[in-house]
């Protein structure tokens, strides 16, 4: 198992993306990775997009911080909006980039990065949708399924799920 020992925040918020979330969640436990699933309030149970499935929270981003994990996750839906507001969020994501910890975010998710004021000069993908928010917040757009640029690991879309995946477990490997 290529994950053990590492130690992941996984954030959470109303709105995830399913299989962003649970694709990814599983993929990282499945190589071994102890996941902490992180939203702006522990204990909080959020429906994904769908509205089908739930996710809770095991810890409120104010009350953990970068130091904790190795690499931290954002999976995308219209959760990333939201968890964009909240400054211990961005905090935390921002705390990891500069420690050189890897980031990886898929879809919308890259509004979070955005936010969190670290993806200025790096190459990114994700949903067309934030496309140019990317780019006006500095990244370089690319339209590929998934890149690592730096300690930032980019999926552009649901479909794009296993080449994120493979760029993601290959990234907090090391």
């Amino acid at each position: 198992m290529k994950l053990t020992g590492k130690r992941i925040c996984f954030f959470v918020e109303e709105g995830y993306e399913d299989l962003e979330f649970w694709a990814v969640y599983i993929r990282l436990a499945e190589e071994g990775a102890t996941i902490t699933t992180v939203s702006p309030k522990a204990g909080a149970t959020y429906k994904s997009k769908s509205g089908g499935l739930t996710a809770t929270s095991d810890a409120a981003a104010s009350g953990v911080s970068a130091d904790d994990f190795d690499a931290v996750v954002v999976p995308g839906g219209w959760a990333p909006d939201k968890l964009r507001r909240d400054d211990a969020v961005k905090q935390i994501v921002a705390a990891a980039y500069a420690q050189g910890k890897i980031i990886g975010m898929i879809c919308h998710a890259g509004w979070v990065g955005a936010s969190a004021k670290i993806v200025r000069g790096h190459r990114a993908t994700g949903s067309v949708a934030i496309k140019d928010d990317l780019e006006n917040a500095g990244a370089t757009w690319a339209d590929v399924p998934a890149l690592r640029d730096g300690n930032l690991v980019w999926g552009r879309v649901l479909a794009d799920i296993p080449a994120f995946n493979r760029e993601l477990v290959h990234a907090i490997a090391g």
